[in-house]
């Protein structure tokens, strides 16, 4: 099927291949007939991601079969932030139907898997329809579509901040937590200060982010010895973003307290929590103390650290990352074979992080400074992250 073809071209081609008529895919995904028909013949150009999803499930294929899996504008998504009055995906003659709640909860959900699996273009692509379509839930059910609403512009910000939107991904980190305000989970509200205030260290506001993330994570701090472990996640996630920024301002006696306060909470983890869409264990707190380290340039820590990282704890994307982290601290003691072995396993588990992530480009720089021979793998990673033409 041509990715130049229409959503509902493709739509049309899929029902016929499957011998189905409108009104039995109206009945196997519960869509309305009408909105079958408006986009097949073009006269509506997307729909809701939850009926989306229905109809693709009839049609027994992916979501993004469906959507042909063309390239996802990344101008969506910023317009959704931005647009509050905007619906995307929505059309006139759906107003008045309030969205399935369950259904929209299990659709936000979904497109965080697809963020902590590394694929974000499929988050980008979702993204913009689930912000219009948990709005429309929150107008229409008020409260009760909080914590959905809230998870999308959460997402939202962390894609942003991933692709660079830095602004932007703090104005989606305070829609969030506005969203939250409204709702009755007072845990969902601390856990999005943590991602306000990782988009604040990305607009390099590095004392604020520090300072904002402190005196929440003061105000929240629970019992380490007794606290169910949700609540630890997500003040232990506040002291590692602390950590970051105390680490980027290298700021040792600061990070070795974060380090030895993250250590003492997921002392009570016997693996890592995902709450809140926020994570935190002794793999997390390990690979930030990582990094902390080498911007500290203590590569000797940095890697006693790495040593207890437990490589099925973290998503193989963020693996990839922390490895960046592992090959610094390696080239910082002149280990420079050990650091280009590292920076090939790092791009084989990332491969776009490695070729956006700045370290990359400055360290695979530095090796093939420092290096007598340059091996044609070092060569050619230099080639990816724009060092050699």
């Amino acid at each position: 099927m041509s990715d130049t073809t229409t959503l509902g071209d493709r739509l049309k081609l899929l029902r016929h291949e499957r011998s189905m008529t409108r009104g039995e895919l109206a009945d196997r995904s519960g869509v309305n007939t009408d909105v079958i028909e408006k986009l097949e013949h073009g006269r509506r150009q997307t729909a809701r991601v939850t009926w989306l999803m229905r109809l693709a499930g009839a049609l027994r294929t992916e979501l993004s079969g469906l959507l042909g899996g063309a390239r996802h504008e990344d101008g969506a998504v910023r317009d959704a932030v931005t647009a509050p009055e905007s619906t995307p995906g929505m059309d006139p003659d759906d107003a008045g139907e309030d969205p399935d709640l369950g259904e929209l909860r299990h659709a936000v959900d979904g497109a965080w898997r697809a963020y902590w699996s590394g694929d974000l273009p499929r988050v980008a692509t979702r993204l913009p329809g689930l912000i219009g379509e948990t709005r429309l839930a929150y107008h229409g059910l008020g409260t009760r579509a909080a914590s959905p609403l809230a998870d999308a512009h959460h997402l939202a910000a962390r894609l942003l901040s991933s692709l660079g939107e830095t602004d932007l991904a703090a104005l989606a980190a305070q829609e969030a937590i506005q969203a939250a305000e409204s709702g009755d989970d007072p845990l969902r509200w601390t856990a999005l200060h943590g991602s306000y205030c990782s988009a604040l260290l990305h607009q390099n506001l590095i004392r604020l982010c520090e300072d904002h993330a402190v005196r929440i994570a003061e105000d929240t701090e629970p019992p380490l010895g007794a606290a169910e472990l949700r609540r630890l996640t997500v003040w232990g996630n506040l002291i590692l973003t602390a950590m970051a920024a105390a680490g980027t301002t290298t700021r040792a006696g600061a990070v070795s307290d974060y380090v030895g306060l993250a250590r003492s909470a997921a002392g009570r983890f016997d693996r890592e929590h995902l709450d809140y869409h926020v994570r935190f264990g002794p793999s997390e707190v390990a690979m930030h103390a990582t990094h902390a380290y080498t911007l500290l340039r203590e590569p000797g820590l940095a890697l006693q650290a790495a040593g207890t990282v437990r490589r099925e704890d973290l998503p193989r994307a963020m693996y990839g990352r922390h490895l960046l982290d592992v090959a610094q601290a390696q080239a910082q003691l002149m280990d420079l074979r050990a650091a280009e072995s590292t920076l090939q396993e790092a791009e084989s588990l990332s491969r776009r992080s490695f070729c956006d992530h700045g370290p990359a480009y400055a360290l695979v720089g530095e090796l093939v400074e420092e290096m007598a021979h340059v091996s044609p793998d070092l060569r050619r990673m230099a080639r990816e992250v724009a060092l050699e033409g």
